[in-house]
């Protein structure tokens, strides 16, 4: 009791990290409790803090703030724009296309299955087969039921979407606009004592926005190369699986795997055990390589280089919390707390000195 006792005068005693403690609870406490309501505005803090990059580059290159960001706008709003009109009927079309060849592919691929107690009696059975075949045709029906009332709720949906697309434009440009006013108006109401909170702040500063610039332009990279690939292979459904081959990159190690499983599947339905699907595999395998060991340390050369286990842990926790949106910040909430291990006063231990 005596050394918790002790930790607490330490620490508690330190009006900075007392500071810190309450502002980082404040977050998190507003994040879980209002994340959902305030969704359209945190995602246009993040766009805006994405856009901020090239914001500070036009500045550096002699044009003023106003004018860098209306450049810089201009063209987030020609990008939307490009995704909206151009890609998203593509997806559309693919995403129907699938879904409607789904039965054609599950008939095919238990058909694929029934034969290999045939042809391997010694390391299948007809009953494990008949078992994994159960279970293919109730996911089937599961998936079948998810997207009806995926559809159902396709109003509400896209009335959400009609919003966003409303209020984040707006967010976004006043954020860029007013970046400093709104800064200053927060730093009005902030202790003199955060000089630990300043910190830490510099420091997830410059690592998040790193990592954020560093994964979008990954994701963007991968799904193009992907893409040219499928599309030089003829593969079926070669925008979305770009697309989804692209997103994976936000979870690192699991996402490659998984999104590995639908890719290398369709490509067997549309070719079969030929030449044509072992050349595809091995060039999505090298393109996949070459995503993992040249374009993520050239793009993440200056982000903490974080072990594994703790980016996998840091994905399981904050994807419970927050979903999706959990794990694609996983490894920025991760650096945050690395940040803040690093800024947090050590003392020698079992001493007693004044942590000022």
């Amino acid at each position: 009791m005596g050394i918790v006792t002790d930790w607490f005068r330490r620490h508690l005693s330190d009006p900075q990290l007392v500071f810190l403690t309450l502002l980082l609870l404040a977050l998190f406490a507003v994040v879980l409790t209002l994340g959902n309501m305030l969704a359209p505005v945190l995602a246009s803090m993040v766009i805006a803090y994405l856009l901020e990059g090239p914001v500070g580059f036009c500045e550096r290159r002699g044009l003023g703030r106003t004018a860098s960001v209306l450049v810089v706008y201009v063209g987030f709003l020609l990008f939307v724009a490009l995704l909206l009109f151009g890609v998203l009927p593509l997806l559309s079309r693919q995403v129907t296309d699938l879904v409607q060849q789904l039965p054609t592919m599950i008939n095919e691929g238990t058909r694929a299955l029934a034969e290999l107690p045939g042809r391997h009696p010694d390391l299948v059975t007809a009953e494990q087969i008949d078992e994994v075949i159960g279970a293919l045709r109730a996911e089937a029906v599961a998936f079948g039921q998810r997207v009806l009332s995926w559809s159902l709720a396709g109003v509400v949906g896209f009335i959400t979407v009609l919003v966003y697309l409303v209020l984040m434009p707006l967010l976004v440009f006043f954020f860029l606009k007013d970046r400093d006013l709104i800064l200053g108006w927060f730093r009005q109401y902030l202790p003199e004592y955060r000089r630990i909170a300043d910190s830490v702040w510099a420091e997830v500063d410059r690592q998040v926005s790193n990592y954020i610039r560093g994964k979008f332009w990954e994701i963007l990279i991968v799904w193009a190369a992907n893409y040219i690939t499928f599309l030089v292979f003829g593969l079926d459904y070669a925008m979305l699986l770009a697309l989804l081959v692209g997103l994976s990159v936000i979870v690192p190690y699991v996402g490659a795997v998984v999104v590995t499983v639908p890719v290398v599947l369709i490509a067997w339905f549309q070719w079969g055990w030929s030449g044509e699907f072992i050349w595809f595999g091995a060039v999505f395998a090298v393109v996949q390589a070459l995503d993992a060991n040249i374009l993520v340390p050239l793009l993440f050369s200056e982000v903490v280089d974080l072990h594994p286990v703790a980016i996998i842990v840091a994905i399981l926790v904050f994807g419970g919390l927050w979903g999706f949106w959990g794990v694609f910040f996983a490894i920025p909430l991760a650096t945050l707390v690395h940040a803040i291990l690093t800024a947090w006063p050590r003392w020698p231990a079992g001493g007693d000195q004044d942590p000022s």
